[in-house]
């Protein structure tokens, strides 16, 4: 089977992002909101609380000190752990891969260049047409009740940006906007719910908002030709045109399903006995790592940022909700570990710069191995290795 040349980096950046790399597929993080719903455990408790930092009252608290390579020794294995021990492996040998499963549908493939766009997107401010649904706006405006303009009712010329059908704003005031053009100067009228908790005296009053429309935004998506992959993508990504672009995003995505169908079916076909528990503490350990470092880039608090942005009151909770996929994560380490056993694959510090130069294209790792410590990246690239040995290996029917 042909190997991905690493061009986008597809598996390699995968297998990289941080410790846990199937539980934090579900660990999204809203920057203004709390999710709609958040996962929650129904009578489970928290396993392996002996190798997990507790409060005086029993809640579970982030280590400090947690490393990601903490409990992996210096082969990128675990250390003290034969994970043949605990795993039947599925029959991983000459595996029989179906062509329709790795197949990448036009709309995915079309999703996929449509990302790669997006992030060279330019804004033009737009001033000859009219304002339809959907628009974001830059608009000022000045609120008045009875004719008395009231506090924190005016942009004060500043200009604020909002998005019909997006932003939250009073009443039906953004809808008002339709139909008018940038430049133009009218009242809005609206009314305040009842209560109101920003400002309790504007319960339930009528308002007036003289607004000015500034300008409309739109986001300009640049024309995918060869001039701009020339440009743009060769030194990322050694594209030249259009169509070497289109023809290596379409093999590295069927690569990549190659890999998934790989791991899904390691997960699904071997049997895991048991779990060491010091697998399941890693686990815990990289989860409220995790979040410690969201909530530090927010500069608030875990609990804080817990409660605020997950709906989730503790880091007890936090835990108990992601048990069942930190028990996934646990079995699918052992599943690797124990193919690359079987297997006797060993990792050196030259398959680790040899794993930077494909996927990363540099040699210097120094920073990721600052970071998160010489013994994981072996064990990425421990994990890595297996995956390419099965995938060499198998057969499209």
């Amino acid at each position: 089977m042909k190997k991905n040349r690493g061009n986008r980096k597809i598996t390699g950046i995968i297998a990289l992002l941080l410790a846990g790399i199937l539980i934090m597929s579900a660990c999204a993080v809203q920057e203004i909101t709390p999710p709609a719903e958040t996962p929650t455990s129904e009578g489970t408790e928290i396993v392996s609380e002996t190798e997990t930092e507790s409060d005086v009252d029993g809640t579970v608290s982030p280590d400090s000190s947690f490393s990601y390579s903490e409990g992996i020794g210096d082969s990128g294995y675990w250390e003290g752990i034969k994970a043949l021990d605990y795993v039947k492996l599925a029959d991983y040998q000459a595996l029989k891969i179906p062509v329709q499963s790795i197949e990448v549908s036009d709309e995915a493939f079309q999703t996929e260049i449509d990302n790669l766009l997006s992030t060279y997107t330019s804004e033009k401010q737009v001033t000859d047409r009219a304002v339809v649904d959907g628009d974001s706006v830059n608009i000022d405006y000045v609120g008045s009740v009875d004719g008395v303009e009231f506090e924190n009712g005016s942009t004060e010329g500043q200009g604020t940006d909002v998005t019909i059908g997006v932003t939250s704003y009073i009443d039906d005031f953004l809808e008002q906007l339709i139909g008018h053009i940038p430049g133009e100067t009218f009242d809005i009228q609206v009314t305040f719910p009842d209560p109101y908790e920003s400002n309790t005296e504007l319960s339930g009053k009528e308002a007036v908002f003289n607004v000015t429309i500034n300008y409309i935004t739109e986001t300009v998506t640049p024309e995918l030709t060869d001039e701009f992959v020339s440009e743009n993508l060769t030194t990322s990504y050694g594209w030249a045109t259009v169509e070497e672009m289109r023809s290596e995003i379409k093999e590295d995505l069927e690569t990549n399903s190659i890999y998934q169908y790989i791991q899904n079916y390691l997960v699904e076909n071997s049997t895991v006995s048991s779990t060491p528990e010091s697998i399941i503490s890693y686990q815990e350990k990289s989860l409220l790592a995790y979040f410690q470092d969201y909530a530090d880039m927010y500069g608030i608090s875990l609990d804080d940022f817990l409660v605020n942005f997950m709906g989730i009151e503790s880091t007890d909770q936090l835990v108990a909700s992601y048990l069942e996929e930190n028990l996934k994560q646990a079995s699918y380490y052992l599943i690797m570990q124990a193919i690359a056993e079987d297997l006797k694959i060993s990792v050196s510090t030259e398959d680790v710069s040899a794993y930077f130069v494909k996927f990363m294209k540099t040699d210097d790792y120094s920073s990721y191995e600052t970071s998160f410590g010489l013994p994981y990246l072996k064990q990425v690239v421990l994990y890595q290795t297996v995956l390419d040995y099965i995938a060499d290996n198998a057969i499209l029917e």
